[in-house]
């Protein structure tokens, strides 16, 4: 169930990649990041080169954040989808396979009961009255 933090995370720590990049990019201009780190001749400051690097930076942020959080979206919804058996209605969860009413108390702590549904009671009522009527046509033909 922690899902939903975890590909919060990955797009917190792909903003933070960015910043970065932002930030050595202006860390250049300002003090000359070569200079800085190897020695050698000063820098020419030109503030109009750091901009249109932090334009760059911030267009490509855009879309590969874009595409990262569709990404993670249809993730999400894949690892939303429970996996139900054809046959006996049990749930796959976490390598088992419980009843329903296990799974609700497991994976979520919530207890279940059982009630009928307006659809499915007014079905049982339609039954029982031709059920009944069946038995009477036999009694009375018999």
């Amino acid at each position: 169930m922690n899902v939903r933090k975890s590909w919060r995370r990955v797009l917190v720590y792909e903003c933070i990649g960015f910043g970065l990049l932002i930030a050595f990019a202006w860390f250049d201009e300002f003090r000359g990041l070569p200079q800085f780190l190897f020695g050698g001749d000063r820098h020419l400051n030109d503030w109009r080169d750091s901009a249109m690097a932090t334009l760059v930076i911030v267009y490509v942020w855009a879309i590969v954040f874009g595409l990262t959080f569709r990404l993670v979206q249809r993730l999400q919804n894949l690892e939303d989808m429970l996996r139900v058996c054809a046959w006996c209605r049990k749930i796959g969860f976490h390598n088992k396979w419980l009843k329903m009413e296990e799974y609700f108390d497991e994976g979520f702590h919530m207890h279940t009961t059982h009630g009928m549904c307006p659809d499915c009671l007014r079905k049982v009522q339609d039954d029982t009255v031709e059920i009944k009527k069946r038995e009477l046509e036999a009694a009375e033909g018999g």
